[in-house]
């Protein structure tokens, strides 16, 4: 065969390989809440509290924290300043509301999580398998998909609940210290566009968001641990390809869930619009 169709025979073998997986781990997830539980616990903490300082190896929740609170009070400040110019600044509670509840908030979380936790999942799953420990599992009749994967998917969903509602009352603290506090803005005025317009249903379309984008996030980067091939280089190389691949993926589905959740002509039904 030439090149080009054998590259395209790798690429189509790679795409199975990773779907297969995919499907694999998720079936497998009700059977280790069942089998594995206290290794489910212990990756929760792992995952949301770390297991050394905070600086050196601190869980989640900080880094989720202070990326969530720097990131939104960018959006404070030149949200202000911006409509500040159009001489509509008292609508800056509106902006405060929706781009952090249906934007930013879900994916500084997604990307937090990629960053802290999923290069993490990579490292360990690809050491154990540079190390032949995954071998080693497979030889005692341990299910090593379910009890390396799965268990991870199911700790992520379990801890990113909490970890984004962290993140998303960071996001609306700093929006409101930018506005009000930096910018001078009316307390009043602030808090009455931003509880006009944030609704239930908003906070929840941006949890949905979050949570499939922290599967997501886990999935791509225990594949790529999983199947990481070449020794500790090998293993870094898989950490790389599965961060980029993980914030692609995390861009094109924030698209498609909000012109899903809000379509192509959000509405406004507190403003008439």
């Amino acid at each position: 065969m030439t090149a080009p169709v054998t590259s395209a025979v790798d690429t189509l073998v790679l795409v199975g390989r990773h779907v297969t997986f995919y499907v694999r781990a998720i079936i497998g997830v009700p059977a280790v809440l069942v089998r594995y539980p206290k290794h489910i616990v212990r990756l929760v903490t792992e995952i949301s509290f770390g297991s050394a300082s905070l600086l050196a190896g601190g869980g989640t929740i900080g880094v989720v924290f202070a990326m969530s609170f720097v990131s939104s009070t960018q959006v404070g400040l030149e949200g202000y300043r911006g409509l500040d110019l159009l001489g509509m600044s008292p609508m800056t509670g509106l902006m405060g509301a929706l781009v952090n509840t249906r934007e930013i908030a879900p994916i500084v979380a997604s990307i937090a999580l990629a960053a802290k936790v999923g290069t993490g999942f990579t490292a360990q799953l690809g050491t154990m398998r540079v190390a032949e420990e995954i071998d080693a599992l497979e030889s005692l009749a341990i299910p090593s998909l379910r009890y390396l994967v799965s268990t991870r998917m199911a700790a992520a969903f379990i801890s990113v609940i909490p970890l984004y509602l962290v993140g998303l009352f960071a996001s609306y603290m700093a929006t409101g210290f930018a506005i009000v506090y930096l910018n001078g803005d009316s307390p009043g005025t602030y808090n009455s566009y931003f509880h006009l317009v944030l609704t239930p249903t908003d906070v929840l379309f941006s949890l949905v968001k979050a949570v499939v984008f922290a599967l997501m996030v886990t999935l791509i980067h225990c594949a790529h641990g999983y199947y990481a091939t070449g020794g500790p280089e090998g293993v870094g190389k898989a950490a790389g390809r599965a961060l980029r691949t993980s914030i692609v993926a995390i861009t094109v589905v924030d698209v498609l869930l909000s012109l899903l959740f809000w379509g192509v002509r959000p509405s406004l039904p507190a403003l008439g619009l």
